[in-house]
């Protein structure tokens, strides 16, 4: 007999969500810009071209002292500020991320407080990468449906950069940081929302950090390969791995999205999907025969910067001259874990603030 897990391998359940409006959008980056040309001195400027030719990528903003939850909060503070939000009002706070501050407690705790909001807020982390943005909108959009929260801020955000080997040609042109916020409200006369949601933990070891957890806290566990480019604590990714996954499960996901929202590609004005490498997003937007002008690329500026990539990409590449985003939009997050997912949302003059770009430090 098939067991649960290879039964529902393949599957493509969409889950609605009602009465749920996303209000605005910000985002935040660090002011250092590191250019990935300047890596032909270490790697060579043939392979430092196609790297570029390939993913796209040209420079990417990299944290100093910044944590992600700086960036993060840098984001909330406009954001309030812009959209004339009490922070008293926000009853529930999520902060998504693989780049935490501390083990504990929670940073969803910690910026509670930096960010002055009530105690009675419902504040908790959620460990997720590059489908972390999406997921983000279907819990709290979930729990504002159920009634359970009127009002919520979903701060998203890494700084991978922290994690990467500088010897790793694989990524070490690759990865930006940033951080982003966004307030839902509850709204009886919003139009539902679609999601599609998948995780196969087989792929697990293809995108990892091996040491420093409570699996192996002091990182004895053998480096998965080339140990003189990186080391335990270090990121690791099969890039090839990486890319047959994505080819795999996405076009799947599109199609999904796609039937739940009664559209093809003529029906969707924005497709942001995780700024991985421009190549991939290309390949796969011919694939799924999707209007190259609607399809959102910006990794040239910022890179691959992980959860945080769906709403930069919005929020620099998706708004007119009022500085708001309107339309119906398709967002859709794939990699670490694996995990995927994607949503086909409404958007209704949605704010989004303008990018703001810190100085470093506690924000």
């Amino acid at each position: 007999m098939q067991n649960t897990a290879e039964a529902g391998r393949g599957r493509t359940d969409v889950r609605q969500v009602k009465n749920v409006k996303i209000s605005g959008l910000a985002c935040a980056v660090p002011a250092a810009v590191r250019e990935v040309l300047d890596l032909a001195e270490q790697f060579g400027v043939e392979t430092i071209q196609k790297i570029i030719a390939s993913t796209g990528v040209e420079r990417r903003h990299i944290a100093q002292d910044e944590c992600a939850s700086d960036l993060c909060a840098a984001a909330a503070r406009r954001l309030l500020s812009d959209l004339n939000v009490e922070p008293g009002s926000i009853d529930t706070l999520i902060f998504v991320s693989q780049t935490h501050d501390y083990t504990l407690p929670a940073t969803a705790c910690v910026l509670q407080e930096r960010l002055g909001l009530p105690m009675t807020t419902a504040a908790f982390d959620v460990a997720l990468g590059c489908s972390g943005y999406v997921y983000g909108l279907w819990l709290a959009s979930s729990l504002l449906s159920s009634g359970g929260s009127r009002r919520a801020l979903l701060l998203v955000g890494d700084t991978v950069s922290k994690i990467v080997a500088e010897k790793d040609r694989s990524v070490a042109a690759l990865f930006g940081d940033g951080g982003s916020a966004t307030v839902l409200d509850y709204d009886e006369g919003a139009l539902p929302m679609s999601f599609v949601l998948g995780t196969d933990g087989r792929g697990a070891n293809n995108l990892i950090v091996p040491g420093g957890a409570f699996r192996d806290r002091q990182g004895t566990r053998a480096v998965l390969d080339e140990p003189v480019v990186r080391g335990p604590f270090d990121l690791y990714m099969n890039g090839a791995e990486i890319f047959a996954f994505t080819l795999a499960r996405v076009p799947a996901l599109i199609a999904a999205l796609h039937a739940a929202a009664a559209t093809s590609g003529n029906g969707i004005d924005k497709y942001v999907f995780h700024q991985a490498n421009r190549f991939m997003l290309q390949h796969l937007a011919k694939r799924m025969k999707l209007p190259a002008e609607k399809v959102v690329l910006n990794m040239q500026n910022f890179g691959n910067t992980s959860s945080t990539s769906i709403p930069l990409a919005i929020s620099t590449g998706c708004t007119g001259d009022d500085g708001m985003a309107s339309g119906r939009y398709m967002l859709a997050g794939f990699g670490v874990g694996y995990s995927w997912a994607g949503c086909v949302a409404q958007l209704e003059n949605v704010l989004v603030s303008p990018l703001t770009v810190t100085e470093g430090g506690n924000q």
